[in-house]
């Protein structure tokens, strides 16, 4: 495929953007190249700006659970677009989706809107302190958590890609109220806790990882840092950015029948548009501002174009539950086809499944955290993609990011996918 136009954006895009994107994941440092600059999408597909098409198997990193430009999620920005596009007052369109959100997602009374998921775990942190009156937090190495300065202490996904996983700006006083455990190892939790009685106010972690490629939590592992946090007066935080409303319609939290403290969501909760949310049990939302002394704020927040758009997708799912079998199926078939594939070849892998997120990893060992994340072969990893993308399949470029699938795709889709590996073999296994 030529991509001419795209590399001419892009080096136009480098004289005024620092390094050309606006989230460094996307500059392809980890894969090699220049990358695709995109015109439109529609459906399961993207199109960049020399007219190719693509597979889209990020989604928009997970929100876009329908596809791109769905016809229910188009109407309701339409609509209210007419009416304004920001107020900064109340609007009945909050209520509504705050309504259907404590609906659908369990052990949330209450729910904040806010404008990204990183405003939306830095603010479930912010409250967890407030309410427990304890300064520190547990993260996962590998779980991402957006780019606030309590986060960006060894981080997975797009700071592990490129190459700082501890970040300069952020500074030792923020640093050291963070403790950092192995995803999957209890006994480092316990021994956290063991060594900072009565100081740690939350653990907080990716319920079904999607950071460090898609990493599932072994069985018990979260029903013990429930266990845990309950006898150390600690709140346990979902970040539901990746999993909520895309691994069921209730989140990790009903998938796993585990109840976290708080919840925090993404742009999912906006139909894919640039917004947030966190929630909880009443008793610790109502220490929020203005009931409660823990402050935060936003001007945008519950915009009403993005609060139209979540309530129309997310009624969607609620009044056709079949999309979640259908996506469990297609992201089955595909990981299936995947295996199938490469178990004739001399390739070493790992395929990481749990509904419509997945992973594949080029390594023997079985890939449980970010430290056995980090053993697959990188170079193995960038010749796939490429391959891969010359024959239009857009697969997420990094080694440690999931594949989130929408329902747009069809089977020949996923047909046409598995004989774009297959013919991108001996290109894979060239070293």
């Amino acid at each position: 495929m030529l991509n001419e136009r795209s590399k001419k954006l892009f080096i136009e895009a480098k004289k005024v953007i620092p390094g050309g994107v606006n989230s460094p994941v996307r500059a392809f440092k980890s894969v090699g190249g220049d990358p695709i600059f995109i015109k439109k999408a529609k459906g399961a597909y993207l199109f960049d700006e020399d007219n190719n098409k693509y597979i889209d198997y990020i989604s928009s990193w997970g929100p876009l659970i329908l596809g791109h430009a769905h016809e229910s999620v188009i109407e309701a920005i339409n609509q209210q677009s007419h009416k304004g596009t920001s107020y900064g007052i109340p609007t009945e369109l909050e209520t509504k989706m705050a309504e259907l959100v404590v609906e659908l997602a369990p052990n949330v009374d209450k729910v904040r809107f806010v404008n990204s998921g990183t405003e939306a775990c830095m603010s479930a942190v912010r409250l967890a302190r407030g309410f427990t009156g304890k300064d520190k937090i547990i993260k996962f190495s590998g779980c991402y958590h957006g780019h606030a300065d309590p986060f960006l202490i060894e981080a997975g996904s797009g700071a592990s890609t490129f190459g700082m996983p501890n970040s300069p700006g952020v500074t030792k006083s923020s640093a050291k109220d963070t403790l950092l455990a192995e995803y999957n190892n209890i006994d480092q939790v316990m021994q956290l806790f063991e060594k900072n009685k009565n100081e740690i106010a939350a653990i907080i972690l990716e319920p079904v990882a999607g950071n460090m490629g898609c990493v599932l939590p072994k069985q018990n592992f979260i029903s013990e840092l429930k266990k845990i946090c309950l006898s150390n007066d600690s709140l346990l935080i979902f970040d539901e950015v990746m999993t909520g409303f895309r691994l069921a319609l209730g989140g990790a939290q009903e998938l796993l029948s585990i109840d976290a403290d708080l919840i925090t969501y993404g742009k999912v909760i906006g139909g894919g548009l640039p917004v947030g949310a966190f929630g909880g049990r009443s008793e610790i939302m109502d220490f929020l501002a203005p009931d409660g002394p823990v402050y935060q704020a936003g001007t945008l927040s519950g915009n009403p174009i993005a609060m139209s758009a979540g309530f129309a997708m997310l009624t969607y799912l609620q009044q056709n539950p079949n999309v979640f079998a259908s996506l469990n199926e297609k992201t089955t078939y595909l990981s299936k086809g995947v295996e199938e594939r490469l178990k004739n070849s001399e390739l070493p892998f790992q395929i990481n499944q749990l509904g419509s997120m997945m992973s594949l990893h080029f390594t023997n060992d079985p890939v449980i955290d970010f430290t056995s994340a980090k053993k697959g072969d990188n170079d193995y990893f960038k010749r796939y993609f490429h391959a891969m993308l010359a024959n239009g399949v857009y697969l997420p470029p990094s080694a440690y990011e999931s594949y989130f699938l929408n329902d747009a795709i069809s089977y020949e889709d996923l047909d046409h996918t598995l004989d774009a590996l297959s013919d991108s073999l001996s290109f894979i296994e060239r070293k």
